[in-house]
């Protein structure tokens, strides 16, 4: 029955799971939106594929390799050319479709109940702040990556036909997002304790995955060390950045519109912030008290990166930084930035494994498969059980945080591409243009919020 499961039940479920995330994620941009190239997808992405051809996939850009989403636009210029924004759209919703589809199939062993679990996998999708920028872009397909690496790396494949797979994922990751080398030590939970075959050798199929992942890892360092990023870094406070994750990925994930939440607190003060803060703190810590060894390291992944993400797109991008501290105009009337979309990912994705970790040591005093778990005793005591039930309490309150916010936000509302420029309206008068006069090379489209140079060879072929 569980051997039927793994091998069918649980790939068609996370099918499901996978295409209807897509179909969610699509949804959730609205028609124009969903129509407007964004930034380096009709910026460097595409200019490199014209002039460089299929081999621009390999080409470094700021400071790392970007190779999923270049695959992403050169699949979408396959297409007539009024079809580019809808395909780069598309197909960006489509890959984070896979990513939700695997981490449903990765987190089973530590998220245990389907409902949380699928709430989990569906995190990429209904984050509040996922479509304001970073959802149906190639530009930023590089963010989901983190999500997804935390379980790839502390995975232990059953075959060597599934850890073949996960290593071509692993290294499609890997080369697309160079922060996902901050997770490199998660390698040893996939080893340890070390596991033996029937003839007593030592259990090699983590190797594939491992391997995938410091090459690309190496790939990616040696990039950023010989192709440094033009941005001006930035030197914050401790407590701006803190400040800042309090309003941006922290209160992002509960309401898209981080402006309000930011006149919220300068209203009514830090503590509408800070107490749920402590309160989901208090879940992170009991997860990571009670959880198993995967589980546990999960969870530590999860919700530190998300930290550590924020800081360091502070530091990277000195223009990012606002006064958060004093709430001044510029921090009051800044909007969401990508960066807290990318850090609340990895928060809400954390929150929820820790909650599931929380809920499933009910009623087992040495914690969820911890040694121990079941004995009673004089260590076992009231405080500790009423001390356990609290935290229950608190994570059926972050579950239910989650699903709130997530049906609350899930409409479409305002992105960086609403107002447009909608790319296929364009088209028409860049061909007449080209028609009009033979030696024109290219026209130039708009896009938001930059322009594209489009080859009067392409237009041409639109009837």
């Amino acid at each position: 029955m569980a051997r039927g499961w793994r091998l069918y039940g649980a790939p068609t479920v996370a099918a499901v799971v996978g295409g209807s995330a897509t179909a969610v994620a699509w949804w959730r941009l609205g028609p124009v939106t969903r129509g407007t190239v964004w930034a380096e997808d009709g910026g460097v992405f595409l200019r490199e594929r014209l002039t460089l051809g299929p081999g621009a996939v390999l080409e470094p850009y700021a400071g790392y390799r970007h190779l999923v989403p270049r695959v992403v636009v050169d699949l979408a210029w396959l297409l007539p050319v009024e079809r580019y924004a809808v395909a780069v759209s598309g197909l960006a919703c489509l890959v984070v479709g896979v990513v939700c589809a695997l981490v449903f199939l990765l987190s089973g062993d530590v998220v245990r109940p389907w409902p949380l679990r699928v709430l989990l996998a569906a995190v990429p999708v209904v984050l509040p702040l996922a479509p304001v920028e970073i959802s149906g872009t190639a530009a930023n397909l590089h963010w989901y990556v983190l999500v997804l690496v935390p379980w790839l790396f502390t995975h232990r494949p059953r075959s060597w036909w599934g850890a073949a797979a996960l290593a071509v994922v692993t290294a499609l990751g890997v080369l697309s997002e160079v922060q996902a080398t901050l997770f490199l030590p998660l390698l040893l939970v996939s080893w340890l304790p070390l596991r033996r075959t029937a003839t007593g050798r030592v259990d090699l199929r983590p190797l594939p995955v491992t391997v995938a992942a410091v090459v690309g890892s190496a790939v990616q360092v040696a990039t950023a060390l010989t192709d440094p990023r033009a941005s001006r870094p930035g030197d914050p406070a401790a407590s701006d950045v803190l400040a800042g994750y309090l309003l941006q990925p922290l209160g992002g994930a509960w309401d898209r519109r981080v402006d309000v939440v930011a006149e919220t607190v300068h209203a009514h003060g830090w503590g509408v912030v800070v107490l749920p803060a402590v309160l989901l703190v208090v879940v992170l810590v009991t997860a990571v008290v009670l959880g198993r060894g995967r589980a546990r390291w999960v969870v530590v992944a999860l919700a530190g990166g998300s930290l550590v993400v924020w800081w360091a797109a502070l530091v990277a991008n000195g223009s990012a930084v606002q006064d958060w501290v004093t709430l001044g105009p510029a921090a009051l009337a800044a909007g969401p930035q990508r960066y807290a979309a990318a850090s609340g990912l990895l928060l809400v994705s954390g929150a929820v494994v820790a909650a599931s970790v929380v809920i499933g040591s009910v009623g087992v005093p040495g914690g969820a498969g911890r040694p121990g778990a079941g004995r009673s005793g004089p260590t076992v005591g009231w405080s500790a059980t009423a001390g356990r039930l609290v935290a229950v309490v608190l994570a059926w309150c972050v579950v239910a945080a989650v699903v709130v916010a997530a049906a609350w936000n899930a409409a479409p509302g305002t992105t960086r591409r609403s107002a447009g420029p909608v790319w296929s309206a364009q088209v028409p008068a860049a061909a007449e243009a080209c028609r009009a006069d033979p030696t024109l090379p290219s026209v130039v489209l708009r896009t938001a919020p930059w322009r594209a140079a489009v080859p009067c060879d392409r237009l041409a072929e639109r009837p």
